[in-house]
């Protein structure tokens, strides 16, 4: 369990990471040239802060427990990042961004000729 555990907050930080740092390193208009619609709707340093929230939660969940300095930190910090994600989710509803995680439902077609699969 604790291998499990210590996998999943490792993907988590990843990603929370790699995404918290788009949005400090990249421009707002940057971001909204790339597909970002939702920045429209926040400042400069709105977006900055979305991005170091993020950055803070993905260290939160990773570094208190791997030093055993104040454990407690790491599932505060996974409460404070599903915060932000319900706070993702309301804004991206708001922008009626429903993209499907995995694809449109068409991968497997060819998309040159519009026939399924091999031909």
């Amino acid at each position: 369990m604790n291998t499990a555990l210590w996998i999943v907050a490792g993907l988590l930080a990843v990603v929370f990471l790699g995404a918290g740092a788009l949005k400090l390193v990249r421009s707002k208009d940057a971001l909204a040239a790339g597909g970002f619609k939702w920045v429209q709707d926040y400042s400069a340093n709105g977006v900055r802060l979305i991005g170091i929230a993020e950055i803070l939660g993905a260290v939160g969940l990773i570094v208190p427990p791997l030093v055993k300095i104040a454990p407690i930190l790491a599932p505060i910090a996974a409460v404070c990042l599903v915060v932000v994600m319900i706070g993702a989710t309301y804004t991206h509803a708001k922008f009626k961004e429903y993209t499907r995680p995995l694809g449109d439902g068409d991968s497997h077609r060819d998309r040159r000729s519009g026939t399924r699969g091999i031909p």
